[in-house]
């Protein structure tokens, strides 16, 4: 009799099965907690161009016309940089949002250019707020 030493065809397959599920599972909690970053961040941007804005209020008494995403705002004076670099929104589109939502649209409006609108697109809920289409506005964030 001849005593072999190592392991089975069976003992292989097992535990190339076991190790296969632990990475399909480790796959998909990343790929959720990228979608919980990318939510995060869009908070986290809209949140410094409402301060960003806030201050140009304040100093030039109204809200700039436009703000182009990957530009500035800047007085108009060329004076003050409020905000070097607007930022954009993280791709891809997560959750309920489309492609065409995944992005940062703003619009001034009122006298005086007194108000303003920020349009953006959460893909799970996150931080109190719910899953979907959002305004951010002078007095706050609501659901659109």
């Amino acid at each position: 009799m001849k005593n072999n030493k190592g392991f089975t065809l069976v003992e292989l397959l097992v535990v190339i099965a076991i190790i296969g599920l632990l990475s399909t599972l480790s796959v998909i909690a990343l790929n959720s907690a990228r979608g919980k970053s990318r939510d995060a961040r869009r908070i986290a941007d809209i949140k410094q161009v409402q301060t960003a804005l806030e201050l140009y209020y304040n100093e030039e008494g109204g809200y700039p016309t436009t703000v182009a995403s990957a530009g500035s705002i800047i007085g108009p004076t060329a004076s003050t940089t409020f905000m070097a670099v607007v930022p954009t929104a993280p791709t891809p589109a997560d959750g309920t949002c489309t492609t065409n939502q995944n992005s940062y649209t703003y619009t001034v409006g009122g006298t005086g250019n007194s108000t303003y609108t920020l349009t953006y697109c959460l893909g799970a809920t996150t931080g109190g707020l719910s899953a979907g289409s959002m305004v951010a506005t002078p007095a706050g964030v609501n659901d659109q």
